[in-house]
């Protein structure tokens, strides 16, 4: 049954983690994170919890301020399996936990327990308003529109696993206003309202609607079967993926089971691969794509 976190009010963010971790920023921009302390599958590497913990202690059972990052107005964060991202009102990016694939951004793979900057973010000079963990990879959105990726999959051409951040080259000249990741998948949503999506598509999860959807999609390629559609908000998991757009229709595609389409007739394959409107499912929508989930 659901039940109120007692020690939690006047929260503005909230977020979990495929590594058994949670977090919520207050509206004083204080983070506070409680879960295991330590991935479940490797006891020597932390979990983004911010904070070591007593020896033998695995589990923070209630939320826990983060005081490392207290000469900070944190303004949202992330989680990712086993590492989390925070951005604060500054427009400045941490991370810590695990640093698989080079989740943290960091030139090294070396964990952190502590949050430490993202400097190869900060030598960019811009300000960051928004950032999106997956299962290793990780984005991050500048107020200008600007997308940096990192880890694998991180939509970058040149290297699989990359620890340094980057801006997405297939999207220069594009002003992203939103984004968001599944757990081996991203995408981007423009100004324009045009989709984009990367990453692992074996379920049909990218909605690119050909052959090349099986296959692992590198760089941002625009969903081209939504042309024409105004999209306005975006929800992918590691499967399938749902798009509402300005109209408040709801698109989906990947695995069928999971998408709402109900009869079987209607879409008569197990993936569907291009972008299918669930007839039943209207949704209020925002009247244009917004920088979310932070400022």
């Amino acid at each position: 049954m659901p039940s109120r976190i007692e020690s939690l009010s006047r929260f503005e963010s909230i977020a979990v983690g495929s590594g058994l971790t949670s977090a919520a920023v207050d509206d004083d921009g204080k983070l506070f994170t409680w879960g295991r302390a330590t991935r479940p599958f490797d006891e020597t590497m932390p979990s983004g919890l911010g904070y070591a913990l007593d020896s033998g202690t695995k589990w923070q059972l209630t939320p826990k301020w983060v005081e490392a990052l207290s000469e900070d107005r944190v303004a949202g964060v992330t989680l990712g399996c086993g590492f989390t991202l925070a951005v604060t009102n500054a427009g400045a990016v941490f991370s810590f936990g695990h640093s698989d694939s080079g989740a943290l951004g960091r030139s090294s793979f070396e964990a952190e327990v502590l949050p430490r900057r993202i400097e190869a973010l900060a030598q960019t000079k811009r300000q960051f308003v928004a950032v999106a963990a997956g299962g290793y990879h990780a984005l991050a959105l500048t107020e200008e529109g600007k997308l940096y990726g990192w880890g694998r999959g991180c939509g970058h051409r040149h290297r699989m696993d990359d620890p340094t951040p980057r801006q997405l080259t297939a999207l220069i000249g594009q002003r992203v206003k939103y984004m968001t990741v599944g757990d081996s998948q991203a995408c981007a949503v423009t100004e324009k309202g045009e989709l984009y999506t990367w990453g692992f598509g074996e379920r049909g999860q990218l909605g690119h609607g050909d052959g090349e959807d099986k296959k692992t999609q590198k760089t941002p390629r625009r969903v081209e079967w939504l042309s024409g559609v105004k999209v306005a908000a975006v929800a992918m998991c590691h499967t399938h993926t749902l798009v509402a757009d300005e109209e408040g229709v709801v698109w989906a595609f990947g695995l069928r089971s999971a998408l709402g389409l109900g009869d079987s007739n209607v879409v008569p394959v197990e993936d569907v691969l291009k972008p299918a409107r669930i007839l039943t499912l209207r949704v209020r929508a925002r009247t244009s794509p917004e920088v979310l989930p932070f400022r």
